[in-house]
């Protein structure tokens, strides 16, 4: 194993995990309106669609599958389309909600009817075309072993820990008390964010199936 190619592929991952986008604002959202263990779920839920994105690339790497840009466009539509409805709804909710700007998180609260592993785990592969990126970005690092097969699980799997990791160190860093007394700033913060995201992500994707 080469442990400065492996070195450099965990650079690289902490960087683009470590990055504020959906994922995290979602996981700071849950974090700060139900608290840590809500979002530990989610958490999950979101780790798990990153081991389907990740294994989806690994067997297009492999010549397993073969990818057709026509149901990725369809996907990511459907995908930001969901994006758009949790974003408005965490959204309608805070806005309802005008009694403290400080509080505590209170996991009693959460939302019931809607698992925030399922909501994790939709959010996460809402856009399939992460899949071309890995495809992209994993042959820059599968020298880390001589092996084709081993560098693709070696790489998959130092991508899931770090992903665990990150997620869970924005969920404690919402818990502290600083970013408590902000909980619901972060909530509303981060429900604009992902509407923003939903909004962006459609537009694309139409604009690009018309080119």
């Amino acid at each position: 194993m080469s442990v400065s190619v492996l070195l450099a592929y965990i650079v690289a991952v902490v960087v683009l995990i470590a990055t504020p986008g959906p994922v995290v604002a979602l996981i700071m959202n849950v974090a700060a309106r139900y608290g840590v263990r809500y979002a530990l779920i989610t958490v999950l839920g979101a780790n798990l669609a990153s081991l389907v994105l990740l294994t989806s690339a690994a067997l297009i790497i492999s010549g397993v599958v073969a990818l057709h840009e026509y149901w990725l466009n369809w996907v990511s539509l459907i995908g930001c389309g969901f994006i758009g409805w949790m974003a408005f709804n965490n959204l309608r909710a805070e806005l309802r909600n005008k009694t403290a700007t400080a509080r505590t998180p209170d996991s009693s609260l959460a939302p019931k009817r809607h698992s925030g592993f399922f909501n994790g785990f939709l959010l996460g592969v809402s856009n399939p075309k992460d899949i071309i990126f890995f495809v992209a970005f994993f042959p820059q690092f599968i020298a880390v072993t001589p092996n084709l097969k081993l560098s693709l699980g070696v790489l998959t799997l130092v991508w899931m820990l770090a992903d665990f990791v990150i997620l869970m160190s924005y969920a404690l860093l919402v818990r502290g008390r600083l970013f408590q007394r902000h909980a619901r700033k972060i909530s509303l913060l981060s429900a604009v964010f992902l509407l923003l995201i939903a909004s962006v992500g459609a537009l694309y994707t139409l604009l690009a199936w018309d080119a």
